[in-house]
Parts: C-alpha cells; sequence; structure tokens
C-alpha cells in the first residue's frame, strides 16, 4: 500500500461512518477534493516526473470531467453506503454558479466523486481507498 495512504494526516480522531454520513456532502466534497489531489499528486511523485509535467498531469485528473470519467469506471464497485454519498455529493447545490469552462453534469458527477473520497478518508478506510486507487489505475479510463 502507498505510504501516503498508510500514514494518515488526521488530527484528531477517525469519524465512524454513522457520524460522517450525517455530514453535508458539500464537506464531505471539500475534504475530498484535497484527498484526490493527494493521492494523485504522490501517484505523480512516486513516477519521478519533472514539476512541470506533474502538474501538467496533475490538471488532466483534478478536473471535474475526469473525476466524473473515473466515477463512471468504478461506479459498479461501490458498496450501497458509499454509492448514496455518490449521490449525494451528485445532488447537492453549492451557492456558486457551475465555472463556465465546466459541463454541469460533469461538475455534479465530480462532486460526488470528491464526497466519496472525503467519506473514505474521515471513516480511516485506507484499504477501501488502495483497492478503488489500485482498480483505477488498472482500468486506465481515458480522461
Amino acid at each position: 500500500m502507498p505510504e501516503v495512504l498508510r500514514l494518515s494526516l488526521r488530527f484528531d480522531r477517525l469519524m465512524d461512518e454513522h457520524e460522517a454520513s450525517q455530514m453535508n456532502a458539500l464537506q464531505l466534497a471539500y475534504i475530498g477534493d484535497s484527498v484526490w489531489e493527494l493521492i494523485i499528486r504522490y501517484e505523480l511523485i512516486v513516477r519521478k516526473l519533472n514539476v512541470q509535467h506533474m502538474h501538467k498531469e496533475c490538471v488532466r485528473f483534478v478536473n471535474a470531467h475526469s473525476q466524473a470519467v473515473i466515477l463512471a469506471s468504478v461506479l459498479d464497485l461501490l458498496t450501497e453506503q458509499e454509492s448514496e454519498i455518490v449521490r449525494r455529493g451528485r445532488n447537492a447545490h453549492a451557492r456558486h454558479p457551475v465555472p463556465k469552462n465546466q459541463n454541469p453534469d460533469d461538475y455534479a458527477m465530480s462532486t460526488g466523486f470528491e464526497a466519496l473520497w472525503g467519506f473514505l478518508y474521515l471513516t480511516g478506510q485506507n484499504e477501501r481507498i488502495h483497492l478503488l486507487i489500485k482498480y483505477i489505475n488498472e482500468v486506465k479510463p481515458d480522461v
């Protein structure tokens, strides 16, 4: 398992699944956005790319369209609870409009995607995170 997934940066305690599932989906997406970007950055660091290439690759994977495509590739693997988190994130409405350069459907899906990562992180499901990352790396969705 990648070191970044074993050594957690939680500063207080893990949330139980009930507590985390009661959070607002946008709160889950807020932390999940950072979790996803950290995972991507870690994967790029391991590949020993130069900073310019790392940035280009990171931008390629950390955007609404790519996250929607990746989410579509893992939907069948999700548990009922994870699917519900994704659904809540997808249906959540931020108080700001969708960025002009983003497709509204992709933006909604990416919010669900980020909510999933936030939920898994806050509940300490590192093995599950690792399993999903391994699957994503194996199927290599076309982003």
